[in-house]
């Protein structure tokens, strides 16, 4: 089954830069690596030539992830998004009521989601109980500690 991917145009270039740097660079270089490894004779009992196979295999499935996140991406168009509802790529101000604590976090997707650039995956129990809400809104999210109470401060783009 193939998984649509939603996500933003810069998130999309990072995607296709990193692609382009694992078959550019990485590839080249553990193909050198290999080659090296052969040229040092019996590959039975040769550590080096193992390790740069196993090397090989990883880079070839991250390229291979990275393709097929590509391939399934749906960019975002930030222009027809609505900001009176909580949604993705939304910027939402939160008030946590239990400790009075303000939080504000971009909501984007699971690629993308970075806790310490604010940017919250919308997999995330706390963005799935926003989604669809309004300003001033409370939304109550089940945690492991209990229920988390927030309120919706305020939503931007």
């Amino acid at each position: 089954m193939v998984k649509t991917q939603y996500i933003t145009e810069e998130g999309l270039q990072k995607l296709r830069e990193e692609l382009e740097h694992l078959r550019g660079v990485e590839r080249p270089e553990i193909s050198r690596q290999i080659a090296e490894a052969r040229d040092k004779g019996d590959l039975s009992e040769n550590a080096e030539y193992d390790a740069a196979k196993e090397a090989q295999g990883m880079l070839e499935m991250r390229i291979s992830e990275l393709e097929g996140k590509i391939a399934n991406a749906r960019v975002i168009d930030k222009s027809k998004i609505d900001a009176s509802k909580v949604q993705i790529l939304s910027r939402v101000k939160l008030k946590n009521l239990g400790t009075n604590a303000v939080m504000e976090y971009t909501l984007v997707a699971e690629a993308e989601a970075n806790l310490k650039e604010n940017k919250l995956s919308v997999g995330t129990p706390i963005a799935k109980a926003l989604m669809g809400h309004k300003k001033g809104e409370t939304v109550e999210v089940k945690i492991p500690a209990g229920i988390m109470k927030l309120e919706v401060v305020d939503i931007s783009i």
